[in-house]
């Protein structure tokens, strides 16, 4: 298989790692929704597991957003023909690493030296740059956030 019929292949995985992040995160959000509406100040007991359970959903949910983050950069990166290229060395990521983490946006060594130096890939979500909605081509809607 040529490098342009893998990069063919992994969008359709981008695509579907895409779609089931979306249907993940409306269902979190809409348990947590449930969650706090049934969240009860008369009853400190069930507060605590609650208060809990809705901690260990949140991080859930933030993790998903971030893994839906990364994939929308690498299908972005494939819109502008940049898929694939090393953000760090702009050398070609190797095609069993993106088959393995199909939105990897470093080669190996330099992820290992972004790890070590603590840095942030380009692709990560900045929660206190992030805006109230996210417009999309297909205009889905996902409790009051564009998506």
């Amino acid at each position: 298989m040529s490098r342009k019929e893998a990069m063919a292949s992994m969008r359709q995985v981008l695509i579907r790692r895409r779609d089931a992040l979306r249907k993940a995160l409306a269902g979190d959000l809409s348990f947590l929704k449930e969650l706090r509406g049934q969240t009860s100040d008369d009853d400190d007991d069930k507060k605590e597991p609650e208060s809990a359970q809705d901690e260990i959903c949140a991080s859930l949910t933030e993790e998903e957003a971030r893994q839906l983050s990364r994939v929308e950069h690498a299908l972005e990166q494939m819109r502008k023909g940049q898929y694939g290229i090393c953000e760090g060395c702009g050398i070609n990521i190797p095609l069993a690493r993106l088959s393995a983490l199909p939105y990897a946006t470093y080669c190996i060594k330099c992820q290992r030296e972004a790890e070590r130096q603590g840095t942030k890939p380009a692709s990560d979500i900045d929660w206190s740059q992030l805006p109230d909605s996210h417009n999309d081509d297909d205009g889905s809607e996902i409790d009051g956030f564009d998506l």
